[in-house]
């Protein structure tokens, strides 16, 4: 099976500091992922690249059956192509309805005129109430986004995200901050969502990861550490010395 995404030799360099050292990672179109590593790893760093932020010295970035590299698109441009990113904290129009935040995330075409004159059809309004039960939260759709816990924002805005329709989606801590039946629920939700798409969290809780139950990648000093399954790269001495052993 061909990698949806393929990240080939990347390196990046900040002010003489090297946040990326010629990094090689590839992610299936339907695969969940869990990126482990200390801090100053290159986690962010890494989405940074994948999502046009922050542009490598060198290396290639490709997306898609056809290729597409990255590194020639704009921050725009990749989104369209199909790669969304949810950052640790959760971005809602608190002001907003459930439903509202939904349907002005609804994929549609965005010209100026086409925004003016944008009037919801049944089938909008339909397919917003299927991604409010997606992400747990068809029973919120009256309610405004700012009354919503923090652990149903970060849902809302993954709500917002698969309303993109994205093939692969980059998601930073979901976990950070929840009650123990939110992180259950985000379990839940990550792992169906990566039936249908490729997910890749970026995450510093253990436990969550382990109830992910997927392929880790542990990053070090901006390149690939170990990889493998959450049993497996916690035994390597590597890591150990590196991560595990500073807890």
């Amino acid at each position: 099976m061909s990698a949806l995404l393929e990240v080939s030799g990347v390196s990046v360099t900040f002010d003489g500091f090297r946040a990326i050292n010629n990094l090689s990672f590839n992610i299936g179109a339907q695969e969940l992922r869990a990126i482990i590593g200390p801090n100053g790893a290159g986690k962010t760093t890494f989405m940074d690249i994948v999502t046009g932020k922050t542009r490598p010295d060198e290396g290639s970035v490709t997306f898609g059956e056809r290729s597409v590299s990255l590194l020639a698109l704009s921050e725009s441009r990749i989104a369209q192509e199909g790669i969304g990113r949810k950052f640790q904290r959760p971005t809602v129009f608190e002001d907003q309805t459930v439903f509202d935040n939904l349907m002005m995330a609804l994929k549609k075409p965005r010209s100026p005129f086409s925004v003016l004159f944008f009037r919801p059809s049944g089938r909008d309004a339909a397919r917003v109430e299927e991604l409010a039960a997606e992400v747990g939260l068809g029973d919120h759709l009256a309610r405004k986004s700012g009354e919503l816990s923090h652990g149903q924002k970060q849902w809302l805005e993954i709500g917002m995200l698969l309303a993109q329709e994205p093939r692969l989606l980059l998601v930073d801590e979901p976990a950070a901050g929840m009650t123990l039946a939110e992180r259950e629920h985000t379990t839940a939700l990550l792992v169906e969502m990566a039936k249908t798409r490729a997910v890749v969290v970026v995450e510093h809780d253990m436990e969550f990861v382990r109830r992910l139950n997927c392929k880790v990648t542990v990053l070090h000093e901006g390149s690939v550490l170990a990889e493998g399954s959450l049993d497996h790269v916690t035994k390597n001495p590597a890591v150990i010395e590196v991560y595990l052993g500073r807890g």
